[in-house]
């Protein structure tokens, strides 16, 4: 076996990988039993060599997302600047990637107090999909303290159970990708988060306990985005 790899901006990267993991998605549910990094090595060659990958991905499948405070994009200020999936990114190529002509941007409304996102600033005629993208960009990842899969490609999970009476809101939702949200049911891990302060704790089989807090979105500060502290 070999492997290829290739230096590229982090944003084509990630818009790469996302792309071909939703690829390989598709293909497992149309009945592939492969295992998802099988998947993805085939896609990825079938792509190379210029192959019918056999499935359609969707519209959305390499978006990216680039989280960065209007004072940086107006270059008042140069930090901030977040990559979903990668981390912190300089200011100056947050601004470039910002200025690509095929870059959409979104405005967030967050609280001045905590930096947490409360509105998208638009409307949907479907309110379900609009919580959904809500909780992924406050979250930005799977909440699982080790876990730094992009909240796009992971799971609206409902913290308190819908069975047990838990509502379809922001403030019961949370993002875990779909081996940390079948982890969760397991009877022998317990899992707690708080989408208001952004932590999320879990006790694992062994009864060791991980803590992470998520950076709020917007910061009061000036001082770079460090990865989330996980004790």
């Amino acid at each position: 076996m070999s492997r290829l790899t290739a230096h590229v901006p982090v944003e084509v990267a990630s818009a790469a990988y996302a792309r071909v993991d939703a690829l390989a998605k598709a293909l497992r549910r149309a009945g592939s039993s492969r295992s998802m990094d099988q998947l993805r090595a085939d896609v990825t060659a079938d792509l190379l060599l210029g192959r019918d990958v056999g499935v359609t991905a969707p519209e959305t499948a390499a978006t990216v997302s680039l989280h960065m405070p209007a004072s940086t994009a107006l270059g008042i200020t140069n930090s901030g600047c977040t990559l979903d999936g990668y981390g912190t990114i300089p200011a100056p190529i947050a601004r470039e990637i910002m200025t690509n002509p095929h870059s959409t941007w979104r405005k967030v409304l967050c609280d001045p107090t905590t930096g947490t996102p409360t509105s998208l600033g638009r409307t949907r005629r479907r309110p379900s999909a609009t919580i959904r993208e809500l909780v992924r960009i406050r979250d930005r990842e799977c909440v699982v303290p080790w876990c730094h899969r992009p909240a796009t490609h992971t799971d609206f999970d409902h913290e308190q159970p819908w069975t047990d009476g838990g509502p379809t809101s922001a403030t019961n939702g949370t993002s875990r990708c779909r081996h940390h949200h079948r982890l969760k049911h397991h009877p022998r891990w317990t899992h707690s988060h708080n989408p208001t302060r952004g932590t999320t704790t879990i006790t694992t089989p062994h009864g060791t306990t991980y803590t992470a807090t998520n950076p709020a979105v917007l910061r009061r500060d000036a001082r770079p985005n460090a990865s989330r502290d996980v004790r």
